[in-house]
């Protein structure tokens, strides 16, 4: 299926809708706020607790941008897509036998019913024999949640992504990075050696906005940055940092004293290594790291 070019990114706090031409320009960009609890995501309840709201957001960036009836690609909150990676000594190559096993894997794995799941993978090289396998996997009512408010709006959606995993492409060169990206209270931790996903984790943080602080958010991310030195035998090289904002230099010093590496924005370090053009500018201003990495990618 070729990527449209139009994607709409729902999270807790705001809905964003992007449209580029076939050439990869962005042609336009509409930001709707949400109104506070009428979303609130989540991998097992229903997350759209008022309708009408995001209905009427999507509408008035639908409006904005002179949208019609088009194919649109979903970015979801983290939360409602749960990732796991998983090793196998030996994996099938026929997705009709690989589908079967993964859902037998991981029906212990998730608080829904394994009829309920609505799973994708990749497979990729491991450190060592074997193949690793990345598994996305959501409930299937929620993310009809999400399609029916973007149908509702007359748009047809089709591939669904996190917003992390979309902004992974963002990500550059063969050193081990770690992403910390936080959005709301949903806090993703995710390490990238070249194009090998080697950990990730979503957690819920306990505080947020103004009152999270540097050490609670390094107490956070540690467990996903000791599993990968333990496994990997080998320390991150590179740490990028998103959702943070204007109080990115308060977490600095601790971070770097921690990893031992640099540490930095990771939609400013893409502006800088010229990953985004100047049409694309606008979201950077308005921290969409999930759509500038998903336009990137379909590059």
């Amino acid at each position: 299926m070729p990527h449209p070019t139009l994607a709409v990114e729902i999270a807790a706090d705001r809905l964003s809708l992007v449209r580029w031409s076939p050439r990869g320009s962005v042609e336009g960009l509409a930001v709707e706020a949400l109104p506070p609890g009428a979303l609130v995501p989540s991998a097992t309840e229903n997350n759209i607790l008022d309708s009408a709201a995001v209905q009427s957001a999507l509408q008035s960036a639908c409006k904005q941008l002179h949208v019609r009836e088009e194919d649109a690609a979903l970015l979801l909150p983290d939360p409602v897509i749960r990732v796991f990676i998983q090793h196998f000594e030996d994996f099938p190559r026929a997705s009709r036998e690989a589908l079967p096993l993964l859902r037998w894997k991981l029906k212990k794995s998730v608080p829904f019913d394994a009829g309920e799941m609505l799973l994708s993978y990749v497979r990729q090289e491991p450190r060592e024999k074997g193949v690793n396998v990345v598994t996305a996997l959501a409930r299937l009512p929620i993310v009809r949640e999400y399609e029916d408010v973007v149908r509702g709006a007359k748009l047809r959606p089709g591939i669904v992504v996190s917003s992390s995993i979309a902004a992974l492409a963002l990500l550059e060169g063969d050193r081990p990075t770690l992403l910390v990206r936080i959005s709301g209270r949903a806090l993703t931790t995710a390490i990238v050696r070249g194009s090998t996903m080697c950990g990730y984790r979503c957690t819920e943080l306990s505080t947020h906005g103004p009152e999270l602080t540097p050490r609670a958010l390094l107490d956070e991310v540690f467990p996903v940055a000791a599993y990968y030195q333990d496994t990997w035998r080998e320390e991150i090289r590179s740490v990028k940092v998103a959702g943070l904002g204007g109080r990115l230099p308060e977490f600095l010093p601790l971070l770097e004293g921690e990893f031992h590496c640099p540490v930095s924005s990771l939609l400013q370090s893409a502006v800088l290594k010229g990953q985004v053009p100047e049409h694309a500018y606008p979201l950077v201003g308005r921290e969409l790291e999930g759509l500038l990495g998903w336009i990137w990618r379909r590059a």
